[in-house]
């Protein structure tokens, strides 16, 4: 928003017209003792040259994707944003919209939205999608909450090997709705379906699993399947790195009931973690359980085509006591940003990309492991992140690796306890191989 000062006749006037003598009046009712006394501590005025230099100088002490190679996922991908994404985006005409309140006046919004979803179905093999959460952490918690509105019980069970940030949110969410929220373990980096086929019972709402999962593994989504359904629980697919999707089959054709996840990586920065946006399938049968707002197509009486808010959900449309969610924004922005950009790369471009992911990851994983000291943490299937086990502590590795403009991967031990040692690294489209083999060589330099 534009500054627009007011001139001393102008503070006049207003002074006037509440009846007081000076702007000091107006703090009149606040303690004298908690009052500041003294003119602030600013520095002198600066140009907009001199402030535009300060800036510049004060961004540059940043770790940025564009001046750093990247080899960090863990929730947030670097890829490559093609131009036409922000192009549009930063059109004013959806650059400033908001929720489409008033839904025959923003067709254009509406449509976008309705575009949205109807590639996200298209993307996790489900019948309907809402209109995008606020993140995918958020949108798991939304979906166990939703499998237990379906279910009418009070369990939610999830797979440790989920992103941690993700459980933690889930817990949040469920505990306080008076729902028990349990975990269960993992073996070589994927769930284990032994312990979970002990902790199902009848009293299950929903089985929380993410793939690829957390490590970056590929879990066996059809026995997670199995063991949910033969108790008559909900089946939870968490997907955080969509664009695996292009590869791996879609949790609608693993029997999901409802997948849920983040779209970050649909062409929206990092952005030191956000704004994200979180998207939530299901199939039809629970149309009228899901959070948020759904946008149909349909036609006018004249036949022409026309986008309507269908399914509005949330507290501010119906009486509290009936709202799935009090979930307030749709993200349209960012939705739409993965909107063009799914439509730009399109069916096979966006099945390149997968690869070209894949592909980066596994010439990433076998350079890292013919250094000496790295061994691989995990040997189960992975997509673009993967776990290995370093010499030295990786914290003091990435110290270096940033002195050197390298951002190395996660810690684990962050996270995980026993896992210390281990480093989880990650590879996208962005990822050259002359980056991948200076980072190998930076690695050989930094652990002797």
């Amino acid at each position: 928003m534009r500054f627009v000062v007011n001139t001393d006749k102008e503070r006049r006037e207003m002074m006037d017209s509440i009846g007081i003598g000076s702007v000091q009046e107006l703090f009149k009712d606040i303690d004298e003792e908690i009052l500041l006394k003294r003119p602030l501590n600013l520095q002198r005025p600066l140009s907009e040259q001199e402030l535009l230099e300060a800036f510049s100088e004060i961004s540059g002490k940043n770790a940025d994707t564009e001046r750093y190679k990247c080899f960090l996922g863990a929730g947030a991908y670097d890829h490559f944003i093609p131009s036409v994404v922000p192009c549009l985006v930063g059109r004013s005409e959806f650059y400033t919209a908001y929720t489409p309140y008033q839904a025959e006046a923003s067709q254009g919004m509406l449509q976008a939205i309705y575009e949205f979803q109807t590639l996200i179905c298209q993307l996790t093999g489900m019948d309907v999608c809402n209109a995008s959460l606020y993140d995918g952490a958020s949108a798991l918690a939304e979906a166990a909450i939703m499998a237990s509105n379906v279910s009418r019980r009070g369990e939610v069970i999830a797979s440790s090997t989920i992103h941690p940030e993700y459980r933690e949110v889930v817990k949040t969410y469920v505990e306080n709705r008076g729902l028990e929220f349990r975990e269960v373990g993992w073996e070589d980096g994927v769930t284990s379906v032994t312990e979970l086929a002990k902790e199902v019972s009848d009293k299950t709402s929903a089985v929380l699993v993410q793939n690829p999962n957390f490590f970056g593994n590929l879990e066996d989504l059809d026995e997670v399947g199995k063991i949910a359904h033969e108790k008559k629980a909900l089946f939870v697919v968490c997907v955080v790195e969509p664009t695996s999707l292009g590869l791996l089959k879609a949790p609608g054709e693993f029997g999901a009931d409802i997948a849920a996840g983040e779209g970050q990586s649909l062409g929206n920065s990092v952005s030191f973690g956000g704004p994200h946006l979180g998207f939530l399938a299901a199939r039809q049968e629970f149309l009228q359980k899901m959070p948020g707002r759904l946008v149909g197509m349909t036609t006018d009486t004249e036949g022409r085509r026309g986008f309507v808010m269908t399914l509005q959900a949330r507290e501010q449309h119906v009486r509290r006591e009936k709202a799935t969610s009090n979930i307030c924004s749709n993200q349209a922005l960012n939705a739409l940003a993965a909107t063009v950009y799914l439509a730009a790369l399109g069916r096979r471009g966006f099945r390149k990309l997968s690869t070209l992911n894949a592909q980066k990851a596994r010439y990433l994983r076998s350079r890292v492991l013919e250094l000496k000291g790295f061994e691989a943490r995990f040997e189960k299937p992975y997509y673009n992140e993967f776990v290995v086990r370093c010499p030295i502590d990786p914290r003091k590795i990435n110290e270096e690796l940033t002195k050197r403009s390298i951002l190395g991967g996660l810690p684990v031990g962050r996270f995980y306890r026993g896992l210390e040692d281990c480093w989880l690294l990650c590879a996208t489209e962005k990822s050259a191989r002359k980056d991948i083999d200076l980072l190998i060589e930076t690695l050989r330099g930094i652990c002797g």
